[in-house]
């Protein structure tokens, strides 16, 4: 297992992250705690949850699988999404913060949380109001670092702004949506991210587990599969190329004796900008096969294949400005200059 810092602070995290949305959704106790102690003695540290998994039973559960093992993990929650029915039981306001920390912090049986995320944009909460709330937890102990999910790029420099001027806590982290098949991000985030020093740990590496190895180019949908039951199955994100992405992966996989699922992790860990890359798994005979991602890198040749299939053009303005480099440093005059 490979350790990154999370962005320009002095964490380190595990470059392969367990995600618990399964604990209580498919995965008992037994076979939670069993995951946990599969990916620790793997060399795995880090560990996703939040508040709003199975109504907070994946934080309980993960709460007790790390029982006597609290300091060989880094434990990630989020906040935001709806906890009860009362008006103030969902979002980033400091009632809800204030609220949804000690309860999260009672259900992982801790008395602080290594990273503290916010789920989703609260379009109704000032950033300053979450930022100093954030600032506040950190402060008295109960989070040690920051991060935000889903963020368009201006909200997450805007919030950077509000932070780095008034001396609060920054985030530290950003966690998007990051495959094969969904890189999004790469036009204005990615960037961003690396200008602002801010660690990435990617959700759903394997496209809701499109890239594992059970779908066919130009099928999305597999019997036994989140498509086939309904839930977490993100396809509407996918490349309009992904049947083409996915053959150039099962291609790619085949040349190195390797699992598609293997590969496609490995090649967001590959990313110049990538911390960590969030798996999940239902019990721990499949997570071991995942954590097989772990610990080397695609070959050059391999990792220029996917580079390339999974390429998305890009949008204006970049589009228009993607020849200015060029222009710049060759000095052509423009037609109707002198």
């Amino acid at each position: 297992m490979h350790y990154r810092n999370l962005g320009r602070a002095g964490l380190k995290v595990s470059e392969i992250c367990l995600g618990t949305m399964t604990f209580g959704n498919g995965a008992d106790q037994d076979g939670a705690t069993a995951m946990v102690n599969a990916a620790l003695d793997a060399g795995v540290t880090l560990f996703d949850t939040a508040n709003s998994y199975v109504g907070g039973v994946s934080e309980t559960m993960l709460g007790e699988a790390l029982k006597g093992r609290r300091h060989d993990a880094i434990i990630a929650s989020k906040f935001f999404n709806p906890m009860g029915g009362r008006p103030n039981d969902s979002g980033m306001s400091r009632l809800h913060i204030k609220q949804q920390i000690e309860g999260s912090l009672k259900r992982l049986q801790t008395d602080y949380i290594d990273v503290y995320f916010i789920h989703h944009v609260d379009h109704q909460t000032p950033l300053e109001e979450m930022l100093r709330a954030l600032d506040d937890l950190v402060r008295e102990g109960k989070v040690l670092y920051t991060g935000c999910s889903n963020f368009e790029a201006w909200r997450l420099m805007e919030a950077l702004w509000v932070s780095d001027t008034r001396g609060w806590e920054r985030f530290a982290c950003y966690q998007p949506q990051y495959s094969l098949v969904v890189r999004d991000i790469d036009e204005e985030i990615v960037p961003a991210l690396q200008l602002k020093g801010l660690g990435c740990v990617a959700w759903s590496p394997m496209a809701s587990g499109y890239l594992a190895g059970k779908y066919t180019p130009g099928s999305l949908k597999v019997q036994g599969t989140r498509s086939a039951e309904g839930w977490g199955f993100q396809s509407r994100f996918f490349a309009a190329n992904h049947g083409e992405i996915l053959q150039t992966l099962l291609d790619v996989a085949k040349e190195l004796a390797r699992s598609p699922a293997e590969v496609a992790l490995r090649w967001v860990m590959d990313q110049p900008f990538m911390t960590s890359a969030i798996v999940g798994a239902r019990n721990v005979e499949q997570l071991r096969l995942t954590l097989k991602a772990g610990g080397w890198r695609l070959p050059a040749g391999a990792l220029e294949k996917l580079n390339k299939v999974s390429a998305q053009a890009n949008r204006y303005p970049r589009s228009f400005e993607d020849p200015m480099p060029e222009r710049r440093h060759s000095a052509v005059r423009m037609p109707g200059m002198n």
